[in-house]
């Protein structure tokens, strides 16, 4: 694979110092995208307004690591227009996506190399 990810199961990430650690730990394993299954997501990510995605994905962006969100985010996309349009140019850009499985993830970014 092109770019090595780093699949990171695990506690939900509810504080700064959790989405740190992580990045710490996909530094240590030499990868450039990190693969965060929905379910680890503080329960507020989606919702704009909080600036709960927005500290979490520049984290991320600061260390040059892409983040990939695993898992079936239709109920999310649904819940408006402005969370909607952001996956959508998310997904379109280098740093975020939003994926339903690792295979969709290996597939993407083989397509990179």
């Amino acid at each position: 694979m092109p770019d090595g990810y780093h699949y990171a199961a695990g506690e939900p990430l509810n504080t700064t110092a959790d989405v740190l650690d992580l990045i710490a730990e996909a530094w240590g394993h030499h990868v450039t995208w990190v693969a965060v299954p929905i379910e680890r997501l503080p329960g507020d990510f989606f919702k704009l307004s909080t600036g709960v995605a927005g500290e979490i994905t520049q984290k991320f962006a600061n260390y040059r690591i892409g983040l990939a969100i695993v898992g079936d985010t239709d109920h999310h996309a649904a819940t408006g227009n402005a969370v909607r349009a952001w996956m959508i140019e998310a997904n379109r850009g280098e740093q975020l996506w939003f994926v339903r499985d690792e295979a969709e993830l290996a597939a993407r970014l083989s397509a990179r190399g």
